[in-house]
């Protein structure tokens, strides 16, 4: 069982002092859900930050956060707007400097609207169009993020092509941008817009699959259920993350943290992952 992968899972303060057992003293992959809204960057987080310090004392794992994404839109073509989208990552990532975190999550922008009319535009101006928004928004956000040693990772949220974030991250032409799939995301793209099953965004990320979200759906809405309550092919999702040459780190990201534990046991049962 040991060659297995190894769980991690998306937490926040109170979550790691419930089960510090579990996630702690296995060394388990981490990322910090404290830092994504507005109040708290704006605000003064470091006691947080210490406090977190303080309960991965000895702890081994690798250290992500979720960064800002409640309004925030990397693609906004109002300059005004792009400055605050610039300013809250940047503001993510004086946390992650400050607790050594590794790797942040951002969204990507894109919409099942993008995949049916952008192509209805002359010479694929309007997909340049957008990414050119996007570089405005990030570009110092990831030259930050290259001396920081932080790999940004985007994330799949209403992406119904598995292969338009990865375009997006090569954009950047950097190392510090990769690819993160949230497995309930693309099942409620695959249930509910007709994109492919979740199988499928792992194959066609490949190499720049940095990050996983494991989360289960109905395909009806982003549930965030344990694997095992809805209707993913897990089988299928491992099956193809076994074929990359190295395995992304993998979160589990559940509505209800009590969940977790299950959540290990039920994918360990099925030999998926420990």
């Amino acid at each position: 069982m040991t060659d297995l992968p190894l769980l991690g899972a998306a937490l926040q303060a109170d979550d790691l002092e419930r089960l510090g057992d579990l996630i702690v003293t296995e060394h388990r992959d981490i990322e910090l859900q404290d830092f994504f809204m507005a109040e708290v960057l704006n605000g003064d987080w470091r006691p947080q930050a210490q406090r977190i310090r303080q309960l991965l004392s000895g702890w081994r794992g690798r250290l992500g956060i979720h960064g800002p994404f409640w309004g925030i839109d990397m693609s906004t073509p109002d300059p005004e707007v792009r400055a605050i989208v610039t300013k809250r990552m940047m503001q993510a990532l004086d946390v992650c400097a400050d607790l050594t975190a590794d790797q942040m999550v951002v969204h990507s922008p894109y919409t099942p609207w993008d995949y049916h009319t952008l192509d209805h535009f002359a010479f694929r101006s309007a997909y340049d169009w957008l990414i050119a928004n996007c570089r405005a928004s990030m570009d110092p956000v990831v030259r930050r993020a290259e001396e920081l040693g932080v790999q940004i990772v985007i994330e799949n949220v209403q992406d119904k092509d598995p292969d338009i974030r990865a375009t997006l991250a090569r954009a950047f032409e950097s190392e510090a941008v990769q690819v993160s799939l949230d497995t309930g995301h693309a099942e409620f793209a695959h249930g509910s817009f007709g994109a492919p099953p979740v199988d499928y965004y792992v194959r066609r990320a490949g190499a720049q699959l940095c990050h996983v979200h494991l989360q289960d759906s109905d395909g009806y809405a982003d549930r965030h259920w344990p694997p095992g309550e809805g209707r993913i092919n897990w089988p299928a999702v491992f099956r193809a993350l076994n074929e990359l040459d190295r395995i992304p780190r993998l979160i589990l990201e559940l509505n209800d943290k009590r969940d977790i534990p299950r959540a290990i046991g039920w994918l360990s049962a099925k030999g998926l992952a420990r």
